[in-house]
């Protein structure tokens, strides 16, 4: 199994840098004194496709030998690295084919489209999705980038931490959130190395918890089949983000559906950005064990903005207030 190394991380830096944004990281005196803490937001809502998943797909496809990139690259995924790696894929000239859920977000299915992604449909099981992942594989020889199981993508993705950790010192806690862990990987990759003191917490959504349970149980424990608002979440952890996981993860805090919403729409009243579900997840846990954080600077890594704002629950009722 390759374990990204912090080398790694430099070099996917440096090769993703002409591609990316250095987004703004973000403050609200109204959400410190919320919460008690001094929270520094990393905004990847901001980055390109809408999302932090745009590091690790452009780490991975510009990394190939030219032999292999003209095969094209190929995926399974319920929204953002579907865009990612169809926008990594157009910057470089080569075809990305991208397999996902026919319940997948329509906005996020439009961006793998307006990127010249193609998108072939499956029933929303990780089974299904890794099933024809593989036909597909195997009819194109295409290279395989995973959005998460991959170290090229977590090399990427430790950008995002590096960058924080850059612009603000002196951070106690980063949360983020954890579906598939590669963010979380990433994040611990860096801040292991440059800021050992920094404790890394991952939230995540009662209603996939699959990486709580397996911390608790000391090994990979599968979704149960529960799907989250946080879409972006609903996946599973795999070895190479386990090994992160289990060694640097000091805590996982889950939050129900009804606090990621109104942490969501916290966000967006107060900050003015939009945030999508899953990047509202590391507020929600904040807010909702402030003795964990209170008199600390916190990091928190908004992992995208891409939402279908007319399908998000409780919109219409925000007309008059945003």
């Amino acid at each position: 199994m390759n374990i990204p190394t912090f080398d790694d991380v430099l070099a996917a830096h440096e090769r993703i840098a002409p591609y990316i944004h250095n987004t703004p990281v973000l403050t609200s005196s109204y959400l410190n004194q919320l919460s008690g803490a001094e929270l520094f937001f990393k905004c990847e809502n901001l980055q390109k496709v809408g999302a932090f998943k745009a590091r690790g797909a452009i780490n991975a496809v510009f990394g190939l030998d030219d032999d292999v990139a003209v095969k094209g690259v190929a995926t399974h995924s319920s929204g953002n690295h579907a865009g990612a790696l169809s926008y990594a894929a157009a910057q470089r000239g080569i075809t990305a084919t991208v397999v996902m859920p026919r319940t997948a977000p329509e906005t996020k299915k439009a961006a793998v489209r307006s990127y010249g992604g193609k998108i072939l449909e499956c029933e929303p099981t990780q089974a299904a999705r890794e099933s024809m992942l593989e036909q597909v594989i195997a009819d194109t020889g295409a290279d395989m980038v995973h959005p998460y199981d991959d170290a090229r993508v977590i090399a990427g993705q430790a950008t995002c931490a590096l960058e924080l950790q850059r612009d603000i010192e002196n951070l106690d806690a980063v949360v983020a959130p954890v579906g598939g862990g590669g963010l979380i990987s990433g994040t611990c990759l860096t801040l292991t190395q440059l800021s050992p003191r920094t404790r890394v917490f991952a939230a995540e959504p009662e209603a996939a918890d699959d990486a709580y349970r397996s911390l608790q149980a000391g090994e990979i424990v599968l979704r149960d089949g529960q799907h989250s608002v946080a879409d972006g979440l609903n996946t599973n952890l795999k070895p190479r983000t386990w090994h992160f996981v289990s060694n640097f993860v000091e805590d996982i805090l889950l939050v129900s559906e009804s606090e990621i919403l109104d942490a969501m729409y916290l966000t967006w009243q107060r900050m003015k950005i939009i945030i999508e579900p899953s990047s509202a997840v590391p507020l929600a846990a904040i807010l909702k064990y402030r003795e964990k954080f209170q008199g600390l600077r916190v990091g928190i890594i908004i992992t995208g903005g891409n939402v279908e704002l007319q399908a998000c629950p409780g919109c219409p009722q925000l007309g008059n207030t945003l």
